[in-house]
């Protein structure tokens, strides 16, 4: 009896004790200053321009004017308890837990709608026992000052429907209608959304939407707010999605404010919005270059099964002017310009020839163009063909090279050079991937990002200038203070002088000049630009590439299948296409900028194909560049003589 007692005044005690702490808690919460949480609406995306392209509220609307079947759904699906608890639901709390321990893995979750809102004001994401702590902290904060009907109005307004934020903005990007008008249907497909964004939202995943809305009509069943026959009747609806907020309809801008928002997770900022009072973030988006290159591929990319993806970059400082990470973003969110690695084919080439350039070749070198069986030791052997199997067999220039996109005589330069050159050439100007020191290096085997060979070709367009894309200018909080400004860090990595040069040997892809036993892989293009471009293709059995630039802007494209299928040549006409038309309207208005020849640079007319000083039986003759003191004063420049057999050790 006496221990009894003993327990039971224990656990008098302890009750007090938390009674105690807990309306303590809640009575120092209610006491601190209150959280201005109108102003913490979270972010603010803005074009170059200063034009505001996306925010988490900037339709913000009122709780009484959202249709009370979004309200329920919401409530059903996330917290039925919300009307109840302080903030947190322990009961709920105690189930996931026994659930997930039962299970070995994290199958439920018991977070609060409020919880939800108090996380979604956080800046960062890292799931740190401090962060809980002040989620925790922020989560009573507001049950202590704010109503119930006030949180979920904050919550509703701000929450992730698909890469949409707030439920008005939410309404019109899916239905086209404000959110006081959602019907049940709408309403419960749209409140499984916010629990994984990205797998739930009906434009990108509708089988996952519908298996979503189906728990979310069944939640709202047993809650009450509906019958069986309004259950059925509203998963059996048939819905027309809208898929773009009207004065925003492009289908690739997503995948900029995607590439924004994945910039934001690398800076270091304040905690949270409330620090903050929402930020803004002015961006490197020029909406101008967005929009003719979003029209540029919706006029010319018409095969529904391959994908895309696109930077354009002002190489001077770096910005990324425009982007898309796939055709349509409503089909696919998977932002292939920064994340997909490919091979990259021809495209690579420029950077060997250029390192060529340093290693004392020069523009009118030669190689003889021939079928090639090249020997290593070990009698391994390296048997690479041009692209059909056509060969001048005779000695060739290396800007014959280029335009022809000669495999032979890259491989050769390769080997001369040693493999490594390559290598340490392409981490210079920006290339992160792990390459291997290989002959097939020289074709573009191994895999890299679009977004890293944009920052190699910008190297040349700024005359060699090394520069850091990026997408974010400068964030500010909503008082206007500066919480983060880009900084430009360029380092000149290659000679002036050499890309200039290089710079003219890749207008050899377009220049009727070169035609001789073949033709240059662009002269198709020829007649449709209008301003002077370096310009470099790419084609892999899987892949098909283009980057052209001049001083201003450099254009990137990459188009093939995801699954990595093969694709025939034919298949990547399109993306030329689609790089004029985007170059050329965006500089239709623009001053073009071709470069200053350097004073120690000198231009020699020349055969374009044999290398030979030209004279008055010469058919086409061709403006060759050398650094003065290694131009021609003679015929034979081939260095075949130098290499009779290349053997290489292992």
């Amino acid at each position: 009896m006496k221990k009894l007692r003993k327990s039971l005044k224990i656990f008098v005690i302890f009750t007090l004790f938390f009674s105690f702490l807990y309306f303590g808690v809640y009575l120092t919460a209610s006491l601190t200053k209150k959280l201005d949480i109108n102003t913490a609406n979270g972010y603010y995306l803005y074009d170059s321009q200063n034009n505001l392209i996306n925010g988490t509220s900037d339709q913000w609307i009122k709780l009484k004017d959202i249709s009370p079947n979004l309200i329920n759904a919401t409530i059903s699906i996330e917290d039925k308890n919300f009307y109840k608890h302080q903030g947190f639901d322990y009961l709920r709390i105690l189930k996931s837990l026994y659930i997930n321990v039962t299970n070995k893995k994290t199958l439920q979750g018991a977070s609060t709608i409020t919880q939800q809102y108090a996380k979604n004001l956080f800046l960062e994401f890292d799931k740190n026992w401090e962060r809980k702590i002040k989620e925790a902290w922020l989560t009573i904060r507001l049950e202590s000052q704010y109503s119930k009907d006030e949180i979920l109005e904050g919550y509703l307004n701000t929450i992730n429907y698909g890469g949409i934020y707030g439920i008005e903005n939410a309404s019109y990007y899916y239905f086209n209608k404000s959110a006081s008008e959602l019907s049940l249907a709408e309403a419960s497909l749209l409140a499984g959304i916010p629990k994984s964004p990205s797998n739930y939202s009906p434009i990108l995943n509708y089988n996952k939407s519908k298996e979503r809305q189906y728990l979310v009509l069944q939640a709202m069943l047993n809650n009450h707010f509906i019958n069986e026959d309004e259950m059925n009747k509203a998963y059996n609806e048939k819905l027309n999605f809208y898929g773009y907020i009207e004065n925003n309809n492009l289908k690739t801008l997503r995948y900029f404010q995607d590439s924004v928002m994945d910039e934001l997770d690398t800076l270091k900022l304040p905690n949270s919005f409330l620090e903050t009072g929402g930020i803004r973030i002015y961006t490197t988006l020029d909406m101008e270059a967005q929009t003719i290159l979003d029209n540029s591929i919706k006029e010319n990319f018409k095969n529904d099964e391959m994908q895309l993806s696109s930077i354009i970059m002002n190489p001077n400082n770096g910005e990324i002017i425009a982007l898309a990470g796939g055709k349509d973003y409503s089909k696919s969110q998977f932002n292939r310009a920064l994340y997909a690695k490919r091979q990259v084919g021809s495209t690579l080439k420029p950077f060997l020839y250029y390192v060529a350039l340093e290693n004392g070749f020069t523009e009118s070198t030669t190689f003889t163009s021939e079928e090639t069986t090249f020997v290593f030791s070990n009698d391994q052997t390296y048997s690479p063909a041009n692209y059909n199997n056509r060969y001048g067999n005779k000695d060739i220039t290396m800007a014959a090279a280029i335009a022809y996109s000669e495999n032979i005589y890259a491989v050769k330069t390769h080997l001369f050079l040693g493999e490594e050159t390559l290598v340490e050439m392409l981490k210079r100007v920006g290339i992160t991937s792990n390459l291997e020191a290989i002959p097939s290096l020289a074709l573009g085997s191994e895999e890299i990002t679009l977004i890293d060979m944009v920052k190699a070709y910008s190297t040349l367009a700024s005359s060699g200038f090394k520069t850091t894309p990026h997408f974010i200018k400068k964030i500010e909080d909503s008082n206007g203070n500066t919480l983060y400004e880009f900084k430009e860090d360029k380092e000149q990595v290659l000679n002036s002088s050499l890309t200039y040069i290089m710079n003219e040997i890749l207008t050899s892809t377009y220049n009727y000049n070169f035609i001789d036993y073949n033709y240059p892989t662009c002269y198709d293009m020829t007649s449709k630009l209008t301003n002077k471009y370096s310009i470099k293709t790419g084609t892999t059995d899987t892949d098909h590439l283009i980057f052209g630039y001049n001083s201003d802007i450099v254009v990137g494209i990459w188009s093939g299948y995801d699954d990595n299928r093969i694709s025939p040549t034919s298949d990547g006409k399109s993306i030329k296409e689609i790089w004029i038309n985007t170059v050329e309207n965006y500089m239709k208005d623009k001053k073009s900028n071709w470069y200053d020849l350097p004073n120690n640079v000198v231009g020699v007319l020349m055969d374009p194909i044999s290398g030979q000083i030209a004279n008055n039986e010469t058919k086409n003759p061709t403006m060759f560049y050398y650094i003065k003191g290694t131009e021609p004063t003679y015929n034979n420049n081939s260095l075949e003589d130098l290499i009779p057999t290349i053997k290489l050790e292992e």
